[in-house]
């Protein structure tokens, strides 16, 4: 085969600029995951959920079905889910949205990597997990009392809302805000917010029952709205403040009579942070891999890295960044308390630093966390992040919590924040890059 002339060259390279550039505006398309390198639906998971479904299959682990909660306390015992992270939504927005109304709400659990969901007569028992390699994963348990329960993948069904443009192309997670009738069903034309980390208090929980203290900060939470339209001006001072949902629904159909203040703001910070992360994981890949065939198709070194790469890993690195130390978070202006002990039971699991320290130490005075920067930098999703991409990270990181950046997106963080966030991750969080190591802006070695 001859060698490329100059002029072939150039016009390739013109041609793969604009495809490059074309893919970090539009970001991925609907069907990227399922080709090369991500082969999502073809790929074998391997996480938490997919290795409870082998041991399940080996009869190693057997599941105890307890009515009316068919498997539910013991899944969540084998997958380590506490109970006192219930939190609960009365709006028709998932898959079995017949079982759910204001008096039957959908139960969701979670831990760092697991959530399930449960519906009070539904049909089966959902799962979700945050899979190092393909983002969110999908199953389902059915409910009835089997000699050998399985774990069942999921695929189309759950991801024409979880692999959409609502989750960014990617197989995501996705909290909605939304006012709700009677009946469950929300009403669209009111408007839906997607929820995270930086919604403003007073768009949040529409659609979902809150309990726990907040002062006077508004929210949508326990609110059922009479008719199939929303006045004007809605008044939710009865979901304020409350600590009790019994006068509500029957809550002994629940693990638990709370659906936790403090746990829902965990879970819409967690969930957006899978979804970047996720996201990184896989745009980085799908660039490496269309590098690997210019480099082969032009005759370059299989190391030799286009700016068009690069571009694609800032693209979704710095807004993992900025996440990962709640850039635009919303600002608390009284304290937050729970009412199911789910507080305690998160903070208590570290790591910590030598001071005592740990990045799941709470505020719930100014905002979520005491130290601004996600636990979920120690998640098996965050590990396993290309190199290219957790270099960018880390990179990135580094320059912030230093005191080398001063920019806007950062100018939340504090100087001891940033000292204490920096001294935590140095000795909690192996396999940091050597420049780590060096004394922040300011200081002495």
């Amino acid at each position: 085969m001859l060698p490329p002339t100059d002029s072939q060259r150039i016009a390739f390279v013109v041609l793969f600029a604009a495809s490059a550039a074309s893919l970090v505006v539009q970001d991925l398309a609907a069907q990227d995951y399922d080709d090369e390198p991500i082969r999502y639906s073809e790929s074998t998971p391997d996480n938490p959920v997919s290795r409870l479904g082998e041991q399940m299959a080996a009869g190693t682990v057997v599941l105890e079905h307890q009515p009316p909660f068919s498997y539910l306390r013991s899944l969540l015992q084998a997958l380590k889910v506490p109970e006192s992270s219930q939190t609960l939504v009365y709006s028709k927005t998932s898959m079995q949205r017949q079982r759910i109304t204001p008096r039957t709400p959908r139960a969701l659990y979670f831990n760092d990597e697991v959530y399930v969901g449960f519906c009070k007569g539904g049909d089966v028992l959902e799962i979700s997990v945050a899979d190092p390699r393909l983002g969110a994963v999908f199953y389902t348990l059915e409910r009835d009392d089997f000699a050998k329960p399985s774990l069942v993948r999921q695929g189309d069904k759950c991801l024409i809302c979880h692999g959409s443009s609502q989750t960014k192309e990617i197989p995501g997670h996705l909290l909605r805000s939304v006012f709700v009738q009677p009946s469950g069903l929300p009403i669209l034309s009111a408007g839906s917010y997607r929820i995270d980390q930086t919604s403003p208090f007073e768009q949040r929980w529409g659609g979902w029952y809150v309990t726990g203290t907040h002062g006077p900060q508004k929210h949508r939470g326990n609110l059922v709205v009479r008719g199939s339209s929303v006045p004007e001006s809605v008044d939710n001072s009865a979901g304020m403040n409350v600590t009790d949902l019994g006068d509500r629904f029957m809550t002994s159909a629940y693990l638990s009579q709370h659906s936790d203040l403090v746990a829902l703001m965990v879970l819409e910070h967690q969930t957006e942070a899978h979804n970047r992360i996720a996201r990184a994981s896989f745009q980085t890949r799908q660039a490496l891999h269309y590098q690997q065939a210019l480099n082969r198709e032009l005759g370059e070194s299989d190391d030799h890295v286009w700016d068009s790469t690069r571009s694609r890993i800032k693209s979704v690195g710095e807004p993992l960044v900025e996440y990962l130390l709640f850039s635009g978070e919303a600002e608390l202006t009284h304290r937050i308390r729970g009412t199911s002990g789910f507080e305690e039971e998160f903070a208590k699991q570290g790591p910590r630093d030598g001071r005592g320290r740990s990045l799941r130490d709470f505020d719930l005075e100014r905002r979520l966390f005491e130290y601004p920067c996600s636990y979920l930098v120690y998640s098996p999703s965050f590990q396993a992040l290309p190199r290219e991409a957790k270099d960018y990270v880390f990179e990135r990181l580094w320059s912030i919590l230093s005191g080398q950046d001063q920019t806007k997106p950062f100018a939340h963080l504090t100087a001891e924040d940033r000292r204490a966030i920096l001294e935590i991750l140095r000795e909690t969080l192996p396999c940091l890059p050597d420049s780590w190591r060096a004394p922040p802006v300011g200081t002495e070695s």
